[in-house]
Protein backbone atom coordinates (compact mmCIF):
# COMPACT_ATOMS: atom_id res chain seq x y z
CA UNK A 1 0.00 0.00 0.00
CA UNK A 2 1.38 4.17 -0.25
CA UNK A 3 0.56 6.40 1.96
CA UNK A 4 0.11 10.27 0.75
CA UNK A 5 0.81 12.62 3.41
CA UNK A 6 -2.10 15.48 2.85
CA UNK A 7 -1.26 19.32 4.04
CA UNK A 8 -2.89 18.60 7.45
CA UNK A 9 0.16 16.29 9.69
CA UNK A 10 -2.00 12.97 10.07
CA UNK A 11 -4.55 12.88 7.45
CA UNK A 12 -3.17 10.71 4.80
CA UNK A 13 -4.52 9.02 1.83
CA UNK A 14 -3.79 5.33 1.25
CA UNK A 15 -3.66 3.35 -2.45
CA UNK A 16 -3.56 0.22 -1.42
CA UNK A 17 -2.16 -2.55 -3.84
CA UNK A 18 -5.12 -3.82 -6.06
CA UNK A 19 -4.90 -7.12 -7.85
CA UNK A 20 -7.06 -7.76 -11.00
CA UNK A 21 -7.34 -9.47 -13.70
CA UNK A 22 -10.29 -10.37 -16.09
CA UNK A 23 -12.43 -11.52 -13.27
CA UNK A 24 -12.37 -8.29 -11.34
CA UNK A 25 -10.18 -7.11 -8.32
CA UNK A 26 -9.15 -7.62 -4.95
CA UNK A 27 -7.44 -5.58 -2.33
CA UNK A 28 -7.32 -5.80 1.36
CA UNK A 29 -9.59 -2.64 2.60
CA UNK A 30 -7.68 -2.82 6.31
CA UNK A 31 -4.74 -4.74 7.29
CA UNK A 32 -3.69 -3.73 10.77
CA UNK A 33 -0.04 -4.19 10.79
CA UNK A 34 0.57 -2.35 7.42
CA UNK A 35 -1.89 0.73 8.61
CA UNK A 36 0.28 0.51 12.62
CA UNK A 37 3.00 0.76 10.55
CA UNK A 38 2.08 3.82 8.41
CA UNK A 39 1.04 5.30 11.56
CA UNK A 40 -2.44 4.59 12.19
CA UNK A 41 -2.55 2.50 15.27
CA UNK A 42 -6.30 3.12 15.95
CA UNK A 43 -8.67 0.38 16.65
CA UNK A 44 -12.06 0.29 14.58
CA UNK A 45 -15.63 0.00 16.73
CA UNK A 46 -18.19 0.90 14.42
CA UNK A 47 -18.31 0.33 10.64
CA UNK A 48 -21.07 2.93 8.68
CA UNK A 49 -22.32 2.61 5.08
CA UNK A 50 -24.42 5.60 3.63
CA UNK A 51 -25.70 5.69 0.03
CA UNK A 52 -26.02 9.60 -1.10
CA UNK A 53 -27.22 11.21 -4.74
CA UNK A 54 -25.28 13.31 -7.24
CA UNK A 55 -25.30 16.65 -5.36
CA UNK A 56 -25.53 15.40 -1.65
CA UNK A 57 -23.32 17.34 0.92
CA UNK A 58 -22.72 15.56 4.03
CA UNK A 59 -20.50 17.53 6.70
CA UNK A 60 -19.04 19.03 8.14
CA UNK A 61 -19.25 16.50 11.28
CA UNK A 62 -17.14 15.74 14.15
CA UNK A 63 -17.79 14.56 18.09
CA UNK A 64 -16.72 16.49 20.89
CA UNK A 65 -15.75 15.48 23.60
CA UNK A 66 -15.48 11.63 22.57
CA UNK A 67 -14.13 12.18 19.02
CA UNK A 68 -14.34 9.51 16.05
CA UNK A 69 -11.10 8.72 13.72
CA UNK A 70 -12.49 8.01 11.04
CA UNK A 71 -11.78 5.83 8.11
CA UNK A 72 -13.52 6.34 4.63
CA UNK A 73 -14.05 4.78 1.40
CA UNK A 74 -16.07 4.71 -1.88
CA UNK A 75 -17.21 1.45 -2.65
CA UNK A 76 -19.40 2.66 -5.63
CA UNK A 77 -19.00 6.30 -7.30
CA UNK A 78 -17.29 9.13 -6.16
CA UNK A 79 -17.21 11.52 -3.83
CA UNK A 80 -15.23 14.64 -2.82
CA UNK A 81 -13.91 14.26 0.53
CA UNK A 82 -12.64 16.92 3.09
CA UNK A 83 -11.18 17.04 6.40
CA UNK A 84 -10.67 19.82 8.39
CA UNK A 85 -8.13 20.21 11.20
CA UNK A 86 -10.80 22.25 14.51
CA UNK A 87 -8.18 21.16 17.37
CA UNK A 88 -7.81 24.31 19.46
CA UNK A 89 -4.45 25.42 19.77
CA UNK A 90 -3.31 23.44 16.44
CA UNK A 91 -0.68 25.12 14.23
CA UNK A 92 -2.80 24.08 11.09
CA UNK A 93 -6.78 25.07 12.89
CA UNK A 94 -9.09 26.13 10.15
CA UNK A 95 -6.53 24.70 7.41
CA UNK A 96 -8.57 21.75 4.97
CA UNK A 97 -7.42 18.82 3.03
CA UNK A 98 -9.22 17.03 0.27
CA UNK A 99 -9.33 13.55 -1.96
CA UNK A 100 -10.85 12.04 -4.60
CA UNK A 101 -12.61 9.29 -3.53
CA UNK A 102 -14.47 6.68 -6.02
CA UNK A 103 -14.79 2.72 -6.65
CA UNK A 104 -12.69 2.40 -9.52
CA UNK A 105 -9.68 4.24 -7.20
CA UNK A 106 -10.21 2.10 -4.44
CA UNK A 107 -8.31 5.25 -2.02
CA UNK A 108 -9.06 5.23 1.37
CA UNK A 109 -8.74 8.32 3.53
CA UNK A 110 -7.42 8.69 7.18
CA UNK A 111 -9.54 11.74 9.30
CA UNK A 112 -7.73 11.49 12.58
CA UNK A 113 -9.73 12.41 15.53
CA UNK A 114 -10.49 16.23 16.04
CA UNK A 115 -10.58 16.71 12.86
CA UNK A 116 -14.04 17.89 10.86
CA UNK A 117 -15.42 15.62 7.96
CA UNK A 118 -17.34 16.11 4.95
CA UNK A 119 -18.18 15.19 1.67
CA UNK A 120 -19.77 15.76 -1.73
CA UNK A 121 -21.42 13.07 -4.01
CA UNK A 122 -19.90 13.65 -7.70
CA UNK A 123 -21.88 10.64 -9.30
CA UNK A 124 -25.05 9.58 -9.52
CA UNK A 125 -25.00 7.79 -6.57
CA UNK A 126 -21.87 6.98 -4.23
CA UNK A 127 -21.86 4.29 -1.07
CA UNK A 128 -19.96 5.25 1.58
CA UNK A 129 -18.01 3.62 3.89
CA UNK A 130 -16.71 5.15 7.19
CA UNK A 131 -14.65 2.64 10.14
CA UNK A 132 -14.56 4.84 13.20
CA UNK A 133 -12.77 4.73 16.56
CA UNK A 134 -15.28 5.67 18.77
CA UNK A 135 -18.72 4.89 19.00
CA UNK A 136 -21.31 7.57 17.95
CA UNK A 137 -22.56 9.46 20.46
CA UNK A 138 -25.77 11.47 19.78
CA UNK A 139 -24.89 14.05 22.59
CA UNK A 140 -21.12 14.37 21.31
CA UNK A 141 -22.67 15.32 17.90
CA UNK A 142 -21.63 18.26 16.16
CA UNK A 143 -20.91 20.28 12.74
CA UNK A 144 -19.73 22.97 11.43
CA UNK A 145 -20.77 25.28 8.40
CA UNK A 146 -19.68 23.29 5.06
CA UNK A 147 -19.29 26.90 3.11
CA UNK A 148 -17.63 28.46 6.14
CA UNK A 149 -15.75 31.19 4.32
CA UNK A 150 -12.95 31.52 6.69
CA UNK A 151 -12.29 27.75 6.59
CA UNK A 152 -12.42 28.47 2.77
CA UNK A 153 -13.36 24.83 0.68
CA UNK A 154 -13.20 24.57 -2.93
CA UNK A 155 -16.13 22.32 -3.32
CA UNK A 156 -16.59 21.36 -6.67
CA UNK A 157 -20.76 21.74 -6.43
CA UNK A 158 -21.70 25.42 -5.65
CA UNK A 159 -25.44 24.35 -4.25
CA UNK A 160 -25.74 21.01 -2.91
CA UNK A 161 -28.64 19.05 -1.64
CA UNK A 162 -28.13 19.38 2.48
CA UNK A 163 -29.84 18.21 5.81
CA UNK A 164 -31.76 20.36 8.12
CA UNK A 165 -28.73 19.67 10.70
CA UNK A 166 -25.91 20.84 7.88
CA UNK A 167 -28.40 23.56 7.18
CA UNK A 168 -28.21 25.12 10.81
CA UNK A 169 -24.37 24.31 11.38
CA UNK A 170 -22.89 26.89 12.89
CA UNK A 171 -19.26 28.69 11.20
CA UNK A 172 -15.86 28.28 12.86
CA UNK A 173 -15.56 31.13 15.17
CA UNK A 174 -18.94 30.01 16.35
CA UNK A 175 -18.28 27.42 17.84
CA UNK A 176 -18.12 27.52 21.54
CA UNK A 177 -14.62 26.99 22.50
CA UNK A 178 -15.64 23.98 25.20
CA UNK A 179 -17.06 22.14 22.06
CA UNK A 180 -13.79 22.33 19.75
CA UNK A 181 -11.02 19.19 20.15
CA UNK A 182 -7.88 19.73 22.28
CA UNK A 183 -4.54 19.76 20.18
CA UNK A 184 -2.23 17.37 21.77
CA UNK A 185 1.21 16.77 20.34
Amino acid sequence: MKVIQTALPGAVVIEPQVFGDARGFFYESYNQAKYHAAGISSSFVQSNVSRSSKGVLRGLHYQWPNPQGKLVSVLEGEVYDVAVDIRRGSPTFGQWAAVMLSADNHRHFWIPEGFAHGFCVLSDHATFSYQCTALYDAKADASVCWNDAAIGIDWPISAPQLSDKDLKAPLLADVPVERLPLFAE
